[in-house]
């Protein structure tokens, strides 16, 4: 992402006012990554450019209202503000949602049928933030749709785009909606019987305790009372946001503190959300993590056996474990390799009809329940699961996968897209895939969301897997190092 720092100058052009660093010519253009447009909150995303992100947005989406919600970051007022003044100063509408998960805000899109802003900065650090776009279906922008918002967005940067002078009742209005989450509670509390088409229990979780690790971010809106509404027993962690704590040694990226508490309180297990609650990573009563891939072997074969699993294939990244493709095969159940990021699971899910897709980091999409990755709605399905089959999690996990020793290095690079151009990076990586043969694989990829490259080693020996990595990790690190 490009890196502005300064204000608005006038243009020559006769277009709009150029977005310039510091007196300097204007930044280029940003792109939307694997989820959306982040950067350094009022560093790398400045109220400026937020702005003209959201007069860009409104322009191409020609739309009357937009909703806008934010996580618990700081500097989320900030921005919020700056996009809803940009959506009105091209005629949009905006409805203030408040603070609530991502998911919800989806849920409130497709419900409604308005497009929807989400800002947010998923896992990442409060320092950051960023910007989700959905359409009035709740879904993420196609890749078309994002390029003409780019487009717009370049021309506006750039002073080349002319301005649309709206006045008087043309200037779009901010309201602030009431009870925005009533619905979206409704909608979480009833997901089981919806699911399953039947009706259920009055407090299906009943008898369980839970731990809700909240990560100080958008679950503590929601979470807690959902769960406890079903029924179950619920111990809250991280569930006082500051704005400055929101993932920090917590939630889904670190579930260390919900494992030590599940263990400590003697819970049946534990559910660790990321900052905008769209994913979550799960804790066994042994304090063992049970990421995405685990859960989708569960939830792929209690649906299969409760006939809910129509198309018998399962949509999955090329993250994803061996093991859970071994455990779909043996089950009889194809797998759809997508991208990473859960808007191609998505997009892949749509166009063959399947029921269930997901990822290893804790993003998992029932079509018929959400449009996009929902960590309250899967901690709801899991706890659901546990209390049908009467057995712990660990057994379930243990019965239903069986997972390759798996290694995964983000490497800090400061252009993760000259990846594809490093050539002895692929020579390494061809010479690892000729030493593993056929028990293991390498995969390295450029993050969408963070400047980083993911070097990602499976193999049966889970020592052999740590040391090709790390000896990967070397090669990028040395072949995209900055100062080259």
């Amino acid at each position: 992402m490009s890196r502005p720092t300064g204000g608005e100058t006038g243009s020559e052009t006769g277009g709009e006012a150029a977005i310039q660093p510091g007196g300097g010519p204007a930044i280029q253009p940003v792109r939307f990554g694997t989820d959306g447009i982040r950067g350094v909150a009022n560093a790398e995303l400045t109220p400026e450019l937020v702005m003209a992100i959201g007069r860009s947005a409104a322009r191409e989406l020609s739309c009357a209202t937009i909703l806008v919600g934010r996580d618990t970051r700081r500097s989320g007022p900030l921005l919020q503000a700056a996009l809803s003044a940009g959506l009105a100063a091209e005629g949009s509408d905006v409805l203030d949602v408040g603070i609530l998960p991502t998911p919800a805000l989806a849920w409130l899109a497709a419900e409604h049928a308005m497009p929807a802003a989400m800002i947010s900065a998923s896992h990442n650090p409060f320092e950051d933030n960023g910007i989700k776009l959905f359409g009035p279906d709740g879904k993420k922008l196609s890749d078309e749709l994002e390029a003409s918002i780019e487009k717009t967005l370049g021309e506006r940067i750039q002073g080349t785009f002319a301005r649309r002078e709206l006045i008087g009742d043309e200037v779009g209005t901010l309201t602030r909606a009431s009870d925005p989450l009533a619905g979206y509670r409704h909608h979480l509390e009833s997901c089981l019987e919806h699911l399953s088409g039947e009706a259920t229990l009055p407090k299906p979780l009943s008898g369980l305790t839970i731990v809700l690790d909240l990560a100080h971010g958008a679950a503590c809106s929601v979470a807690v009372q959902v769960f406890r509404d079903l029924g179950a027993e619920v111990h809250a962690l991280a569930d006082a946001p500051d704005g400055t704590n929101i993932n920090a040694r917590c939630g889904a990226i670190d579930p260390a503190g919900c494992a030590a508490a599940v263990v400590e309180l003697g819970a049946d297990f534990g559910l660790a959300f990321d900052g905008d609650a769209d994913r979550v990573m799960a804790v066994d009563h042994t304090g063992t993590i049970v990421d995405g891939d685990r859960m989708l072997a569960m939830f792929a074969r209690d649906m299969l056996e409760r006939s809910l699993l129509d198309k018998m294939a399962v949509a999955v990244t090329v993250m994803s474990n061996l093991g859970l493709r071994v455990a779909l095969s043996g089950l009889g159940i194809a797998v759809r390799d997508v991208a990473v990021g859960d808007r191609h699971v998505v997009e892949a899910m749509e166009e063959e009809g399947l029921d269930l897709g997901g990822e290893q980091s804790g993003h998992i999409v029932f079509r018929k329940l959400s449009t996009t990755g929902d960590g309250i709605l899967t901690g709801i399905v899991l706890a659901d699961l546990v209390a049908r089959h009467h057995r712990s999690l660990h057994d379930l996990t243990s019965s239903a996968m069986q997972g390759f020793p798996q290694e995964l290095v983000n490497v800090p690079v400061c252009d993760p897209q000259a990846l594809g151009a490093a050539g002895a990076v692929w020579e390494a990586v061809a010479a690892a895939e000729r030493r593993l043969g056929d028990h293991g694989r390498v995969l390295l990829r450029a993050s969408g969301t963070e400047p980083v490259v993911r070097v990602m080693v499976e193999a049966l020996d889970p020592g052999e897997a740590t040391t090709i990595a790390r000896e990967l990790a070397e090669v990028v690190k040395r072949e995209l190092a900055c100062a080259r």
